[in-house]
C-alpha cells in the first residue's frame, strides 16, 4: 500500500510540473459551451513510404528531416521522444497528443510550442500531424496558428501530392485537403432536454462528425462532444458552431432552476458517497459540476475551467486494474468536490 501511495504521489508531483495548455484560459470567447477549438493538418514527405509500411531506418530519417525543418522556427519547439506514462495520459488529456499515437516505437517525436498551444505528431498514422489547440471558440485563431507552422515547415519540406487527388494520406478517407477543424462541446443542455441525438443527426447531414472527449474511438459520455468538419471550409464549420451554441444555450435556459439544483447534489452526493468511478460516471460528475459551478449553485464554489483542467487529469487514474482505478477516480473526485 506504501508502494502504492508513493506511486500516485509522484505522477500527482508530475502533473503538477507540467506545463498548463493555453486552452485552459479563463478569457476564452463562448467557454461557457466550448472547451477548446482544434485546427489539424496531416501531411507526408515526398519520396517516404506511410509509417505503417516503412522500415525503422526510415522513419528516423523522416524524423530527421521534421527535426531539421523545424530548427530555425519561431515556434521554438521543445522535442519529446521518451516520456513516461503519466506525461503522455497527460498530454492525452490536454488533448496535444493522440491516444493512438505509440510514442515507444522508432522515429516517433512529439514537438510542442512554449506555450502549448501547438503540437506536431511525427510518424502517427502519417508523417505529420500538425495540430493547434486554442481556448474555446477560436476557430479563425487555431486556423491562423495550424497555418502558419504548416507553412513554415513546407519551406523545408517537400509534402506529397497528387493532382487528382490532393494531399496524400494513409488514410484514403485522409486525403485532399488533409485538414480537420474540430471543438470540444459541452452540450449537457441538449442532453438533458433529450435533444442531443436529433441535433447531432442534423450536423450528420451536413458532414459534420460528433465524437466523444477522447477522439474517434470515444463516445460522448456526459454530454462532451467534439465536433469537426474535414472539408477544411471554414465558414461552414463556423455556421454549425453557432446553430450548437445557440441550441445548447436555448436548452440550458429551459431547464427549471429547482431542477438544475436538484439534479446538481444528486450527482454530488452519488460522487461523495461513492467508494469507486467507473470512467464514465466521472465524467458524468465533471459535466455536472461544470453546468452547477457556472449557475453558482451552493457547493460548487469553483471555476467552471477547473473542472476543464481536471479533465485532462483525469486518464491517469485508469489503468489494467480497474478495481484500483476505480478507487483512484472515486478519492480524486471526492477531493475536488469537497474543495467546493
Amino acid at each position: 500500500m506504501r508502494a502504492l501511495a508513493d506511486g500516485e504521489a509522484w505522477k500527482r508531483l508530475v502533473l503538477r510540473s507540467m506545463p498548463t495548455p493555453a486552452w485552459l484560459d479563463r478569457d476564452a470567447p463562448h467557454a461557457d459551451v466550448v472547451l477548446s477549438t482544434r485546427s489539424r493538418y496531416l501531411r507526408n514527405l515526398q519520396g517516404h513510404r506511410f509509417p505503417q509500411t516503412a522500415n525503422q531506418e526510415e522513419l528516423q530519417q523522416v524524423l530527421k528531416e521534421v527535426i531539421h525543418a523545424t530548427r530555425n522556427s519561431r515556434f521554438e519547439f521543445s522535442i519529446h521522444r521518451h516520456i513516461t506514462s503519466a506525461e503522455r495520459e497527460y498530454l492525452i488529456g490536454c488533448r496535444l497528443a493522440s491516444p493512438d499515437f505509440e510514442w515507444s516505437k522508432p522515429g516517433r517525436a512529439l514537438m510542442l510550442n512554449e506555450e502549448r498551444s501547438l503540437s506536431v505528431m511525427v510518424n502517427e498514422e502519417d508523417h505529420l500531424r500538425i495540430q493547434a489547440v486554442t481556448a474555446g471558440w477560436s476557430a479563425q485563431t487555431a486556423q491562423l496558428l495550424s497555418t502558419s507552422c504548416l507553412q513554415e515547415m513546407g519551406r523545408s519540406l517537400e509534402f506529397a501530392y497528387s493532382s487528382s487527388y490532393g494531399f496524400l494520406a494513409a488514410s484514403p478517407y485522409n486525403t485532399g485537403k488533409g485538414q480537420r477543424l474540430s471543438a470540444m462541446f459541452h452540450l449537457i443542455g441538449l442532453a438533458q432536454s433529450k435533444r442531443l441525438p436529433s441535433v447531432l443527426k442534423a450536423l450528420a447531414a451536413q458532414g459534420i462528425v460528433a465524437r466523444g472527449l477522447f477522439g474517434e474511438s470515444s463516445r460522448a459520455v456526459g454530454a462532451f462532444v467534439q465536433v469537426s468538419i474535414v472539408s477544411g471550409i471554414l465558414v461552414e464549420f463556423i455556421g454549425a458552431t453557432e446553430y450548437l451554441l445557440k441550441e445548447e444555450r436555448e436548452a440550458r435556459s429551459s431547464i427549471p432552476r429547482p431542477l438544475l439544483i436538484q439534479r446538481a447534489h444528486q450527482v454530488r452526493d452519488f460522487a461523495l458517497s461513492s467508494r469507486s468511478l467507473s470512467l464514465a460516471d466521472s465524467l458524468r460528475v465533471f459535466a455536472w459540476a461544470r453546468w452547477a459551478a457556472l449557475a453558482e449553485i451552493d457547493g460548487f464554489g469553483f471555476h467552471p475551467r477547473d473542472v476543464d483542467a481536471q479533465l485532462t487529469h483525469l486518464e491517469l487514474h485508469a489503468s489494467s486494474d480497474e478495481a484500483r482505478s476505480g478507487r483512484l477516480r472515486a478519492e480524486y473526485i471526492r477531493a475536488i468536490l469537497e474543495s467546493g
